[in-house]
């Protein structure tokens, strides 16, 4: 039940970031044209514009990459074959996850509200639009975590019970 809460999560997450990619192309294209061609004026709304949307873009990529087990793990041995081992190569992982993921949570309410009190220079907009995107990922980064331990967890124990 709650995996199947967090795959669905998952996935607005990976059409969220499908959107904001495709939205990144349009002031990264205003910017290149503008420069290049001299077709359209340059704006400098859209530099400004495009590093909000690619905050988003990244922090959006890191959680659904922490669901995947696909970010912040890097084998360097082999893959584990005793259940125990698998425990510890994977839960060692995601525990260190967990420990950022907190710190990222906890520190990163602090930073976004030093972005709420800023605006950007051409846009006027208020920093805590992409600021907030630090707790935020703290957030996802440690219940997708927390849950890919307990699944690790809950495997081991039914391989003891299996081979009891």
């Amino acid at each position: 039940m709650v995996g199947r809460f967090l795959e669905r999560f998952c996935n607005l997450l990976r059409v969220l970031l499908g959107l904001l990619t495709a939205l990144l192309a349009v002031p990264v294209a205003m910017q290149v044209i503008s420069r290049y061609t001299g077709i359209i004026p340059t704006y400098l709304w859209t530099e400004e514009l495009s590093t909000f949307i690619f905050v988003w873009v990244v922090m959006i990529g890191s959680m659904v990459a922490v669901w995947d087990g696909t970010h912040f793990d890097v084998r360097v041995t082999p893959d584990a074959v005793s259940p125990l081992g698998r425990l510890l190569q994977d839960g060692v992982v995601q525990v260190l996850i967990l420990f950022f993921a907190i710190l990222f949570m906890i520190y990163g309410i602090e930073y976004a509200e030093f972005g709420g009190i800023q605006r950007s220079v051409m846009m006027r907009a208020n920093l805590m639009v992409t600021y907030i995107s630090v707790p935020i990922a703290g957030l996802v980064w440690t219940v997708f975590a927390g849950y890919r331990l307990w699944q690790n967890i809950d495997a081991f124990r039914a391989s003891r019970r299996i081979s009891s």
